[in-house]
């Protein structure tokens, strides 16, 4: 029986293997991120062309390739735009190292990449001072979160803990009313117009939040909706929550 001398090489695993982003805006922000550890740049003649005139490419080895070796190596739905860095994960902050929280977002035990790369790029645009995820039942940091991400990834301070109930309990030391979101909660959310610093707590897909994360927040509300469908994906219903819990805001 014959034997393949030349098998194929296995399939690229975001999972276990090296970390890759890629897209412009992504690669963009990690290149722009001093806290970053940067191994390789992959590149098409015209992504990095693109890249150089947004900013300085610094040291990292650049190596040239093309859409179609891209597409081998992260996989046809990989929306490249024709450059990957492979680099170190995003360093992982504690609570200790951010002095002054304003607002929060917590995920409790979100496991979707792109649930929780979206939750990232609204947490950045609602600057917020860090997202809180949980060590076990998260996802990896994969190019799938990143690119949801959108740059995010590299600009707001990811804080991984081991036991989320003494997180909560932590931020509520420090000052911030802990607002948990739930569809079958009995009181809509409001609009705050006080300055109280905001941890917004969101569940995981499917299950929501854990009883004993319920019991640590300080309030539990739902989204107000008016159509027949009275939940939403997470990463949508966090847009809305935090818009509508900060929209009363001056500052």
């Amino acid at each position: 029986m014959s034997r393949n001398k030349f098998p194929p090489k296995p399939k690229y695993d975001p999972d276990a293997g090296p970390v890759y982003l890629y897209g412009l805006h992504t690669v963009r922000a990690a290149l722009d991120n001093p806290g970053r550890i940067k191994k390789a740049l992959l590149a098409t003649p015209n992504a990095l062309n693109r890249l150089k005139e947004t900013g300085d490419i610094g040291k990292v080895p650049i190596s040239e390739t093309t859409p179609k070796e891209l597409d081998r190596l992260l996989g046809g739905e990989a929306v490249h735009q024709g450059v990957a860095l492979e680099v170190d994960p995003v360093s992982r902050f504690g609570l200790k190292d951010i002095a002054d929280l304003k607002l929060v977002v917590v995920l409790d035990q979100l496991t979707d990449p792109h649930n929780v790369g979206a939750i990232l790029r609204t947490a950045c645009a609602f600057g917020a001072d860090a997202v809180i995820t949980t060590a076990r039942h998260s996802p990896r940091e994969t190019g799938v979160m990143a690119k949801a991400a959108s740059g995010a990834l590299d600009l707001v301070p990811m804080i991984e803990v081991r036991n989320l109930a003494d997180t909560l309990e932590n931020l509520k030391q420090r000052g911030m009313l802990v607002l948990g979101f739930d569809s079958e909660a009995e009181a809509p959310i409001r609009p705050r117009t006080d300055a109280v610093p905001l941890a917004v707590v969101m569940g995981a897909e499917g299950k929501g939040l854990r009883q004993r994360t319920r019991e640590l927040c300080d309030e539990m509300v739902r989204l107000d909706m008016p159509g027949p469908i009275k939940s939403l994906n997470v990463s949508n219903a966090a847009a809305i929550a935090l818009f509508a819990a900060t929209a009363g805001r001056t500052a």
